[in-house]
């Protein structure tokens, strides 16, 4: 019973550390947004430093999976449990990383006026952090329904970024100076749906970890 308890409290801490990972993704996310529209290069190089702390976070969750695994030798919905963090840190990784590089769109792009208000991008922004953050929940509740239901709001990122594809080569068309400019925003367009796909990804991993199945989700 002690090793059980013992096992137990180490698959809690290593919850905790991979929601703590979480909420530095999502600020990361919101930060980078933000310094975008704001034209904040300041902001934007602290979403830039501040990935390093993520890195290691992610480093550190994926060592003490495979310690688990290694001494633990977790079986069933444990395993599943430990499989499941250690994806998910995987694609919160890599969701931070296009957070960075939303940053750095905005210190390349200082000094010069928009063509236009930035209006589509940060809602493209708000709707995948407030994924990021759902899902985050739902991994907690291991709530597959949920999952489901947040993976289906990516048919929402995947419309706001078409949407802007088009307006962007519409304004390149039109000005090729703004090319260089029209450029950069539609990459920012395009790591934002990235990361819708990423949440797709964790809510895939909620749902095997809830039922043991490994599904497809929103295709």
């Amino acid at each position: 019973m002690a090793v059980r308890n013992q096992f137990d409290e180490q698959l809690q801490n290593l919850h905790h550390q991979l929601l703590t990972m979480g909420m530095l993704v999502e600020e990361a996310l919101h930060q980078g947004v933000r310094a975008l529209v704001d034209k904040n290069v300041k902001l934007a190089q602290e979403v830039i430093d501040g990935d390093r702390e993520i890195n290691d976070a992610e480093m550190e969750i994926e060592r003490k999976c495979f310690t688990l695994i290694a001494l633990q030798q977790p079986v069933g919905s444990d395993l599943r449990r430990i499989a499941t963090t250690l994806k998910v840190s995987t694609d919160l990784e890599r969701i931070a990383d296009h957070a960075v590089s939303i940053a750095k769109t905005t210190v390349r792009l200082q000094g010069e006026a928009y063509a236009k208000p930035l209006i589509d991008i940060p809602k493209m922004g708000k709707l995948v952090q407030e994924m990021v953050r759902d899902a985050l929940d739902a991994y907690i509740r291991m709530d597959k329904d949920e999952a489901k239901i947040i993976a289906d709001r990516d048919d929402q990122v995947d419309a706001l970024y078409k949407k802007i594809f088009t307006d962007l080569v519409g304004l390149m068309m039109h000005d090729q100076s703004l090319i260089n400019q029209a450029t950069h925003l539609l990459l920012t367009a395009q790591y934002l749906e990235r990361i819708g796909d990423y949440v797709t990804n964790i809510c895939e991993w909620i749902v095997y970890m809830d039922s043991g199945k490994k599904v497809e989700l929103n295709q």
